[in-house]
């Protein structure tokens, strides 16, 4: 893990307060990671959807968002979030997210509030597996933290369209408060590689050559708080590639076996030749 990219994404989670226009709307800008990546990555549109929600509705927790992806956004330019609130009542409220540079919009997002509450509980989830050790880690270079998995999505071997991917950060103060937006990250980096296994001779590391992806949209449901300094799995499927389109979900537990999140994702996915 890179200290300093760590460091990096956790200062694109501060969403800096800009001057409202007046009618109500809110607005803050974010700053862009420090990538070599081609294009602004997509997981931190969808960190910096969630953090612009939360500091919009202070006492209430994220709990859906959905998130459509119009354009490609530039990595050399800071993003402008408008949020528009729809409602805002004790318990729930609903937003409408903006992210714009200069092209215009380059993504949108649907996000619901939520203020906690007490409930009856009930669950009904596969159980988790253990934790794999040591020789299963894995350098995923979006992601700043330590991961391991018994998959190889650069594999060109034909595999099932299934992924389970262990991630922990480095223990920090705010790892609760940041939670949603860090997983919100970290869930948009492997459904296409995970939607490509079952392709003979193609894996994720052909992207720009035998393939052209693009997410298309994106959507997060928050259960329960949750920490994302110890071990979480992302436990993912693609049950469909049809159309040059592919669709997967996924869900988020604790080692202890609490389900915390779950997501969804379509993709663009256009083959050459």
């Amino acid at each position: 893990m890179s200290i300093d990219l760590w460091n990096d994404l956790l200062a694109c989670l501060e969403p800096a307060p800009l001057p409202s226009p007046g009618d109500g709307t809110l607005a803050y800008e974010g700053r862009n990671q420090r990538l070599t990546y081609h294009r602004l990555f997509g997981g931190q549109l969808l960190a910096q959807f969630v953090r612009a929600a939360a500091l919009s509705c202070p006492g209430k927790d994220v709990k859906s968002l959905h998130v459509l992806f119009p354009r490609a956004g530039s990595a050399d330019e800071p993003v402008r979030y408008e949020v528009e609130r729809h409602h805002e009542g004790g318990t729930f409220a609903t937003l409408a997210i903006t992210a714009r540079q200069s092209r215009g919009a380059i993504a949108t997002a649907s996000v619901s509030l939520h203020k906690a509450e007490p409930g009856r509980d009930h669950q009904t989830t596969a159980p988790v597996p253990p934790l794999p050790g040591e020789e299963h880690r894995v350098a995923l270079d979006l992601i700043p933290w330590e991961t391991r998995t018994t998959a190889d999505l650069d594999s060109p071997k034909p595999d099932s369209p299934d992924l389970e991917l262990w991630l922990r950060t480095p223990a920090f103060d705010r790892a609760e408060e940041l939670a949603p937006a860090l997983t919100a990250y970290a869930t948009d980096l492997t459904l296409i590689g995970t939607a490509l296994r079952p392709l003979d001779g193609i894996s994720q590391r052909d992207a720009g050559t035998a393939f052209t992806s693009a997410v298309t949209s994106h959507t997060l449901w928050f259960h329960r708080p949750f920490r994302p300094d110890t071990w979480l799995l992302l436990r993912q499927h693609s049950p469909l590639l049809a159309h040059s389109r592919s669709f997967g979900r996924g869900d988020v537990l604790t080692a202890d076996g609490a389900l915390v999140a779950s997501y969804a994702q379509e993709s663009l996915l256009r083959f050459n030749g």
